[in-house]
């Protein structure tokens, strides 16, 4: 059933081709794909990309991200993830994920503009490295410079429900500018309230089944992730 226009999006952060199925059947509008999400996630397989952009009917956001750690990249780091942003993109990405700070807590800004130039026409959203920056004003201001498409934030919290009030700061903020994207910690029994509190249009959230292991069968995820979709406020 297509999605009301009204409707919150669910992303559902996934790590391997059961869980993105599992994920549209239970409803999700679109799934991020990483690696090594014990780690924050980093860039997938591209055979993965390839296989999940084959099989799924919503869009496939992939992530890039040499390794787990800091957002502060060598020249070295820099080159691997320009590689990989072109690779991600043929293997058939509908969007890309990533960032990058500077020593100062600043986005680095001449490394995001090449990885955003790598990516286009392809959306971008830049992750929760935005959450690391030294001023979340300040950055979400860079970000709209570029003309990154979205930031998913917690509002600098550990979990999106303790930042929600930043989070609705920085959605009145962005304005038409870019989608503010809620993440961290968001689950069934807190996304309504979190969404009416913040104002965001797309959360983005984790569904492991309560109490499973990151290999649980596909039927147990998409009821989860049902849930959750289920869960999600219908009316602005």
């Amino acid at each position: 059933m297509p999605r009301s226009a009204d409707a919150v999006l669910c992303e559902s952060c996934v790590e391997s081709f059961e869980a993105a199925v599992a994920s549209e059947s239970g409803g999700a509008a679109r799934v991020e794909l990483c690696a090594t999400l014990d780690v924050g996630g980093t860039t997938p397989p591209a055979t993965l990309v390839a296989r999940c952009v084959a099989s799924l009917g919503i869009p496939v956001f992939v992530m890039v991200r040499p390794r787990g750690g800091d957002f502060v990249y060598t020249d070295d780091e820099a080159r691997a993830m320009e590689c990989a942003v072109r690779a991600m993109a043929a293997a058939g990405a509908h969007g890309l994920v990533f960032g990058a700070l500077t020593t100062g807590g600043t986005i680095d800004a001449p490394l995001m503009r090449r990885l955003i130039e790598a990516a286009r026409p392809l959306p971008v959203t830049c992750h929760k490295a935005f959450d690391d920056t030294c001023n979340l004003f300040e950055a979400l201001d860079a970000l709209v410079a570029l003309g990154v498409d979205r930031v998913l934030t917690s509002g600098g919290a550990t979990t999106a429900a303790q930042g929600a009030e930043m989070i609705a700061a920085l959605v009145r903020q962005a304005g038409n500018a870019l989608v503010v994207v809620a993440g961290g910690g968001v689950r069934a029994h807190n996304v309504a309230d979190l969404v009416r509190a913040t104002g965001v249009r797309e959360v983005h959230a984790r569904l492991l089944p309560a109490g499973a292991p990151a290999d649980v069968d596909a039927q147990s995820w998409a009821e989860t992730v049902a849930a959750f979709v289920r869960a999600l406020p219908r009316g602005r």
